[in-house]
C-alpha cells in the first residue's frame, strides 16, 4: 500500500494546483488538441508538452502509440482517438512514440518469429505488425538492433498518422502530428525533447520547415527510406 500511498499524497498536491480550474469544464471539455502516446512510465504524456491544467489536452495512453483497434474484422481508427475528434471540436491530433519503444521492439521481434506474450500482448502486437512489417523489409542491413528499433519507431509513427490520414471518421481539417520523444540521446536534443518527424504525411524535413515555420526548430528526424 506504500505505492498507492504516496500517489495519494501526490494526488493532494494536483488538488491544490488545479482547485480554481474546473468551473467552465464542469460541464464539458473542448482540448485543444489530442495526444497519442505510448504508455511506458519514462514518458510523461501531458507534462512533456507543459499541459498540467484541465482541459486542454485529450490523453490516449497505449503501448506502440496505437491510433487503431479491430471492429468487426475490420481495422479502423479506435473510439478513444476519435471520440475528440469527432465529439469535442478538437482540430489537431499528435501521435507521440519515444526512442526505445518496448512495443516497437517486440513486434520487431515478432516479425522475426520470436514473441511469447500474454493474449493481451500479442493482440497490441498484433495490430502494429502489419504496419511495421515493411518498415522492417526497408531497413538497412547492416544496422545494429539499437538503430533499427530507432528507425522503425519513426516508421511506427508515420503509419500511425497514415491510418489518421486515410480514415473517413478524421476531417480533413484536423491537422496531424508525428512526433517521437527522446530521452536517449538519439537526436541531439535535450533529453525528454519532442522532435516532429511527420506533418499530415509529409515526411521531409525541410518541406515542413519551410511550411512550418513556427515548429522549423523541432523538426528532425533521421531515417529517409
Amino acid at each position: 500500500m506504500s505505492t498507492l500511498a504516496s500517489l495519494l499524497a501526490g494526488n493532494r498536491e494536483h488538488t491544490k494546483r488545479v482547485a480554481g480550474s474546473f468551473g467552465h469544464l464542469q460541464e464539458g471539455q473542448q482540448p485543444d488538441a489530442v495526444t497519442v502516446c505510448c504508455s511506458d512510465s519514462r514518458v510523461l504524456q501531458a507534462d512533456a508538452f507543459g499541459t498540467d491544467q484541465p482541459g486542454e489536452v485529450f490523453t490516449v495512453g497505449n503501448i506502440g502509440n496505437r491510433v487503431v483497434q479491430v471492429h468487426d474484422g475490420a481495422t479502423v481508427v479506435s473510439g478513444d482517438v476519435l471520440y475528440p475528434l469527432v465529439h469535442t471540436d478538437t482540430k489537431t491530433a499528435v501521435v507521440l512514440g519515444h526512442t526505445g519503444c518496448g512495443a516497437v521492439t517486440a513486434t520487431y521481434d515478432a516479425l522475426a518469429g520470436d514473441v511469447s506474450e500474454p493474449p493481451g500482448i500479442e493482440h497490441c502486437i498484433d495490430l502494429l505488425a502489419p504496419r511495421l512489417e515493411t518498415g522492417v523489409e526497408r531497413l538497412p542491413h547492416d544496422l545494429d538492433r539499437a538503430a533499427a528499433i530507432d528507425r522503425l519507431v519513426e516508421y511506427n509513427v508515420d503509419a500511425q498518422i497514415s491510418a489518421l490520414s486515410d480514415s473517413p471518421h478524421v476531417s480533413e481539417d484536423v491537422t496531424l502530428a508525428g512526433c517521437v520523444y527522446d530521452f536517449q540521446d538519439r537526436y541531439g536534443g535535450d533529453r525528454g525533447e519532442v522532435h516532429v518527424i511527420n506533418v499530415d504525411g509529409e515526411r521531409d524535413s525541410e518541406t515542413i520547415r519551410e511550411t512550418h515555420p513556427e515548429i522549423a526548430s523541432r523538426v528532425n528526424r533521421y531515417w529517409d527510406y
